[in-house]
């Protein structure tokens, strides 16, 4: 039997505990060295303020703290530490200092020195303020003295700044008629990214300007001291701002309700696929067997034509795209001059008669700053490709963050689908800011169908890891003995995996996404652990010849594939997740609890009785050891009460209704 919080979220670590603090009129959360979720009633006015410190491939060199002094009162604190952000050449120390006042000013300090000589991307805090906030006018101080107005922008922004939220001194933003909310920097120059772009929810203000290039060497004793101010501006309007006590549910608890259609369809659901696994061990007879139970429509594969071995890839992907009865989404990663390469390919194609659903063309180094060819290699690709395949489509876009291909549009007449790929962790990786991105995923998909004009969007693949990193600018660090490497994610095993995984789903699908691929098929980049077990037992700690608890998100949502997605809302998204799916007279509510607290809540009935069916802690290791037994488990009859089911959750537990 695993240890709970292995099963919970792939660790024995605990959760970093949390402290709930007042500064007057504003609620907000301490969390290891940072302040999250400050809110004024139901307004949230900053969603976090952290400090980051980033090597020259933007990795983030984790902290570790010491000596923490804290002083709280009702409506006032201040909280002292130390910190050592060490790896490698990288050896930073500093303090902080974080006091709230009565009035509702908030003061952090951070006062650090280098104590060794080493190359930077960035060092210094980042202020992220909520997606939520989008349309919000703001008034912007730059260094020079000039003044610029503004609002917080609808849809996503590639530009880096955001314009005209550079060269920053201070910016005041309307949090709610009558309320504003002052943010001064002091220490470096800060501006603004729309953090959107690779689905962290939220705007981030962060110093170093990019305009200044990275990365750049510190010297040992280089002293760097930084300040955020935050103060409120204006009489605050108190009406309707007590709806809910600060970031959390509303007094009336926490309810998946469904969205009155006022005549329109319920949409489509997203054909679902995984891609091909990276290990590139060949499928055994169980592992086929168990992925034919998904009832999915399609297995990505990565070509890399300017490689040797493209041909044995497509081969053996072709064979298991047979074997599951898919089609294949062939993601090529084009060089320019891949002439030769494309001819081969299409003399491989014409033998093997692969089940091509889609091509899914991209440069073979696709370029952040701009410049990529994607036009050209979309455009070779078609030369030789076209009508290979009766059906197949053509797609591009990116195969990394959105952020990429609103730089590099793909050319669209020439592509019948638009893709881009997301990825869970880039920014931060601890669980709230992970359940932050799912709403994030369907604002992409909006600005990706916004920028392409309409076309379907598919999204390909969703990881929780980055598969490779395109903003590095050197080589990646060797891994020590023991360490897993940087593409996986000991929460892929875990019933965390799964909570996030539904609600991915949820989002993605209700935004008007076309199709969906995720993860991997085998392996512990997969939904399931192949046979040989993990190679890390110690770290990866899953049941070999095992599933993972995504594998039931996965088959609970393919039994309904071709069916439809009702429109469906969580009365608290960072708690719960939930799909409302319906096919041939069928219905099914499927949710999450993202939280290490048993939550109840309130689902919506379309009869009087129907069968839940639980997975969490109590059926977990029969879920993942014997998934055909756990699948074939009669369910626990419930009964509806003024239209509604009321369902406890356990922890991080999902369950299912039909």
């Amino acid at each position: 039997m695993l240890p709970k919080n292995v099963l919970y979220y792939g660790k024995e670590d605990p959760l970093p505990e949390r402290t709930e603090l007042r500064a007057g009129p504003l609620r907000l959360i301490y969390e290891e060295g940072d302040l999250r979720y400050i809110s004024m009633g139901s307004r949230e006015i900053v969603r976090r303020i952290y400090i980051a410190i980033r090597d020259r491939n933007w990795g983030t060199i984790l902290p570790v703290y010491s000596n923490f002094q804290m002083d709280i009162a009702e409506d006032s604190f201040r909280i002292t530490y130390d910190v050592e952000n060490k790896r490698g050449e990288i050896d930073f120390a500093w303090k902080g200092s974080i006091t709230g006042d009565p009035d509702g000013t908030l003061t952090f300090t951070m006062d650090g020195e280098a104590r060794s000589t080493f190359m930077k991307n960035r060092i210094g805090f980042c202020v992220l303020h909520p997606a939520s906030a989008s349309g919000a006018p703001c008034e912007v101080e730059h260094v020079d003295g000039t003044s610029s107005r503004a609002e917080l922008p609808v849809y996503i922004v590639p530009d880096q700044p955001v314009p005209p939220f550079a060269e920053m001194r201070t910016l005041t933003y309307q949090v709610e008629p009558g309320l504003w909310a002052r943010v001064e920097f002091s220490g470096d120059i800060f501006e603004m990214e729309d953090q959107r772009n690779w689905t962290d929810a939220s705007y981030k203000i962060f110093c170093t300007p990019l305009r200044i290039l990275y990365p750049v060497e510190i010297q040992a004793g280089t002293r760097i001291k930084q300040t955020i101010r935050i103060s409120l501006v204006n009489e605050p309007v108190t009406s309707g701002t007590e709806a809910e006590d600060g970031h959390g549910q509303s007094p009336a608890g926490l309810a998946l309700t469904t969205i009155p259609e006022a005549g329109a369809p319920a949409a489509a659901l997203p054909t679902l696929g995984l891609s091909a696994a990276s290990h590139a061990q060949p499928l055994t007879g169980k592992e086929i067997q168990r992925l034919r139970a998904l009832h999915l429509d399609h297995l990505r594969v990565d070509l890399h034509l300017e490689g040797a071995g493209f041909s044995e890839t497509l081969a053996r992907a072709a064979a298991e795209a047979n074997q599951l009865g898919v089609g294949l989404d062939v993601a090529l990663w084009v060089p320019e001059d891949a002439g030769p390469q494309m001819a081969a390919l299409v003399e491989q194609v014409k033998a093997l008669a692969p089940p091509v659903r889609t091509w899914l063309v991209y440069p073979a180094k696709e370029k952040f700053l701009g410049g990529s060819p994607t036009r050209e290699v979309v455009e070779l690709a078609r030369q030789h490709l076209d009508g290979l395949v009766p059906g197949a489509k053509f797609a591009s876009g990116t195969n990394t963050d959105l952020i990429f291909m609103q730089r590099n549009m793909p050319p669209l007449d020439k592509i019948d689908q638009a893709a881009f790929a997301i990825i869970g962790e880039v920014h931060a990786f601890d669980n709230t800011s992970m359940i932050e991105t799912l709403e994030a995923q369907a604002q992409a998909v909006a600005t990706a169908r916004y920028r392409a004009n309409g076309l379907p969007v598919m999204v390909s693949p969703i990881t929780f890891k980055m598969r490779f990193n395109p903003y590095a600018t050197g080589p990646a660090p060797e891994l020590k003995p023991g360490e897993m490497p940087p593409q996986v994610e000991v929460r892929q095993m875990s019933l965390f995996g799964a909570g996030w995984t539904l609600g991915s789903i949820a989002w993605l699908a209700q935004a008007g996404s076309a199709s969906l691929t995720y993860f991997e098929t085998t392996g512990w980049r997969g939904v399931m652990e192949t046979e040989s077990g993990s190679p890390l037992p110690a770290v990866f700690r899953s049941y070999p010849g095992g599933v993972y608890p995504m594998y039931h998100v996965f088959a609970s949502v393919g039994e309904f594939a071709g069916g439809k997605v009702v429109p469906t809302k969580s009365s608290d998204p960072m708690t719960i997740s939930g799909l409302v799916l319906e096919k041939d007279g069928r219905r099914r509510v499927l949710v999450a609890n993202h939280t290490p607290e048993t939550q109840r809540v309130s689902l919506p009935a379309f009869g009087k009785q129907a069968a839940l069916h639980r997975l969490d802690e109590t059926t977990a290791q029969q879920a993942m050891c014997e998934p055909e037994a756990f699948r074939s488990r009669a369910g626990e009859t419930v009964t509806a009460s003024n239209g509604a089911f009321q369902v406890d959750l356990l922890p991080y537990g999902v369950a299912w209704i039909d």
